[in-house]
C-alpha cells in the first residue's frame, strides 16, 4: 500500500510538472513572437487567464524614468472599473504601495492581496475581492505589477504551486517587456543613425554636385559677356546640364532609400516578400525569395542594411547579368543572419572586374558596417552567387 500510495504521488507530481511546463511554453512562445510591448502585454492577460482559468488582469508598468506608474493593459474589467479604467489610477492601492516598498519581493508565493479598488464597491464588481499581484523586474530595475482577479471562492482552489507558477510568468513578462523596450530603442537609434547617414549623403553628393553645376553655369555666365564663341558657352551649359540629371538622379535614390529606411513598417521578411515580388512584375525578373530558420527581432540597422543590400545586388543583376531567374534566400539561427542572393546569368571572372564596377564597393562596405562580411562567387557562363553573413551576439 505504501508503494502505491508512493507511486501515486510521484504520478501526481509528474502531472503537475507537465503542467507548469505546458503553460510556462505557451506563455513564452506567445510572448517571443512579439515585438511590440502592448500587444506583449494583452497577450500575457490573455494566456494568464486562460490558463489559470481566472477572469480579469491588468498591468501596471514605471515609466523609465520617474515614479508615477500608468495602467498599461487591461482585460475583461468588472464593470465598476471598466466603465471608468481611469480609476484604476487614482491615489494609490495596496499592491502599488506594497510593491513601492518591497512587499511584493516574496521569490516563494505571490501575495493574494484584497483589492483596496473594489472593497468599498457595491455593484458592478462582479463578486471580485481579491487579487493576485506579482512584481515585475528586470535585475533590480522596476518594471511594474501584473494584477490577476477572481472571485473569492477561485483562489482557494490555486495550490501554492500555481502561486509561484504565476510568479514565474512574471519573470517571464518581465523579461518580454524589457526586449520590447530594448528592441524599441534600437529601432530609434537606427532611425537616427538613418537620419545622420542621408545628411551626409547629401552633403557628400547632392551639395558638391549642385557647387559644380553653379561654376559651370557661373562660368557660362562670363563668358556670354567677354563674347566668347556660343559653341564653348554651349558645350559649358550641357555639362552643367549633364550634372543637373545626374543630381537629379540622386536625388531620386535618396528619396527611395528614405523610404525604405523604415521598410515601410514591416519586418525584413515582409519587406523582402514585397520586393521579390515587385521585380518580378516590375523587371520581368523572376525573383524567388524563401527564408528559413525562426523569426525573431533584429535591429533596425540590421533590416534596413540587408534590405537595401538585396535592393542592390537586384539592381546589378538587371543591368549586367542578362539573367532569367534570381533565388533570393533569407536564413536567421541564433548565431548568426545569412543573405545570398543568386542568378543563372552569363557570370563573369571576379579577379577580371575593376573594384568599382558592379558596385562591389558599396556592397562589401555595407557589409561590414553592418559587422558582417560578403562573399562574392561567379564564373563566365555559369551566373553568380552573392553571400553576406552576420554574426549575432
Amino acid at each position: 500500500m505504501l508503494l502505491q500510495a508512493t507511486s501515486e504521488s510521484d504520478a501526481d507530481k509528474l502531472r503537475r510538472r507537465n503542467r507548469e511546463l505546458s503553460i510556462l511554453n505557451t506563455i513564452a512562445e506567445a510572448l517571443n513572437r512579439e515585438v511590440d510591448l502592448d500587444q506583449s502585454l494583452r497577450t500575457a492577460l490573455a494566456q494568464v487567464a486562460e490558463l489559470f482559468g481566472l477572469r480579469t488582469g491588468w498591468i501596471f508598468l514605471w515609466p523609465d524614468e520617474g515614479d508615477n506608474p500608468y495602467l498599461a493593459a487591461a482585460q475583461e474589467l468588472p464593470p465598476a472599473l471598466a466603465e471608468n479604467s481611469c480609476h484604476l489610477m487614482e491615489g494609490g492601492c495596496a499592491c502599488l504601495d506594497a510593491y513601492r516598498h518591497g512587499g511584493l519581493d516574496n521569490r516563494e508565493r505571490v501575495s493574494v492581496i484584497t483589492c483596496s479598488r473594489l472593497e468599498d464597491l457595491t455593484v458592478g464588481t462582479e463578486g471580485l475581492r481579491y487579487h493576485a499581484s506579482i512584481p515585475l523586474y528586470a535585475y533590480k530595475k522596476r518594471l511594474g505589477v501584473l494584477n490577476v482577479a477572481s472571485a473569492e471562492t477561485r483562489w482557494w482552489e490555486l495550490s501554492a504551486d500555481d502561486l509561484r507558477l504565476l510568479h514565474t510568468v512574471g519573470d517571464l513578462l518581465s523579461i518580454a517587456i524589457e526586449r520590447t523596450r530594448l528592441f524599441a530603442r534600437s529601432t530609434e537609434l537606427g532611425a537616427i543613425k538613418e537620419r545622420n547617414r542621408l545628411a551626409r549623403e547629401i552633403h557628400d553628393t547632392l551639395a558638391q554636385g549642385l557647387t559644380a553645376v553653379t561654376l559651370k553655369l557661373e562660368t557660362a555666365d562670363a563668358l556670354l559677356e567677354q563674347t566668347a564663341p556660343t559653341g564653348r558657352v554651349r558645350q559649358i551649359v550641357q555639362e552643367a546640364l549633364a550634372l543637373t540629371q545626374a543630381n537629379l538622379e540622386e536625388a531620386r535614390r535618396s528619396v527611395l532609400d528614405l523610404r525604405a529606411a523604415p521598410l515601410e513598417g514591416r519586418t525584413l521578411v515582409e519587406a523582402l516578400t514585397a520586393l521579390a515580388a515587385e521585380w518580378t512584375s516590375r523587371e520581368q525578373l523572376p525573383v524567388k525569395f524563401v527564408t528559413t530558420g525562426g523569426p525573431r527581432p533584429l535591429p533596425m540597422r540590421l533590416e534596413v542594411g540587408l534590405y537595401r543590400i538585396a535592393q542592390e545586388t537586384l539592381t546589378n543583376i538587371a543591368r549586367h547579368a542578362q539573367a532569367a531567374q534570381v533565388n533570393l534566400e533569407l536564413s536567421i539561427t541564433p548565431q548568426q543572419i545569412r543573405l545570398s542572393i543568386e542568378d543563372d546569368g552569363q557570370g563573369f571572372e571576379p579577379s577580371e572586374v575593376p573594384p568599382g564596377r558592379y558596385g562591389l564597393i558599396g556592397l562589401n562596405e555595407r557589409a561590414r558596417l553592418l559587422g558582417g562580411s560578403l562573399h562574392l562567387k561567379s564564373c563566365p557562363g555559369e551566373g553568380t552567387r552573392l553571400e553576406v553573413t552576420i554574426p549575432l551576439h
